[in-house]
C-alpha cells in the first residue's frame, strides 16, 4: 500500500474543494441555513489557504536546506 503524501494533499486546491463540497452537503442535509453554510465554507477555505502556505513554505525550506547541505558536502 502506498504512503499518503500529506504535504502534497494539504497544498492541493482540489483536496480543499472536495472538503468544502463534503462539509457543505452535510450542513445542508442537517438543515443548517444557507448563510451559515456559506460562512463555514469561507472559514474552511481561509484555513486551507493558510495551511497550504505553511506546508508549501516548509517544503520549499526543506528542499533549500537539502540543496545547501549537498552543496556544502561537495565543497
Amino acid at each position: 500500500m502506498k504512503k499518503i503524501n500529506w504535504g502534497q494533499k494539504l497544498t492541493s486546491r482540489k483536496f480543499w474543494a472536495a472538503v468544502v463540497g463534503f462539509v457543505t452537503a452535510l450542513l445542508l442535509a442537517f438543515g443548517v441555513s444557507d448563510s451559515e453554510t456559506t460562512q463555514v465554507a469561507g472559514v474552511i477555505m481561509a484555513g486551507a489557504t493558510l495551511i497550504a502556505y505553511i506546508v508549501g513554505e516548509g517544503m520549499v525550506d526543506a528542499s533549500r536546506a537539502l540543496d545547501e547541505g549537498e552543496a556544502n558536502h561537495d565543497a
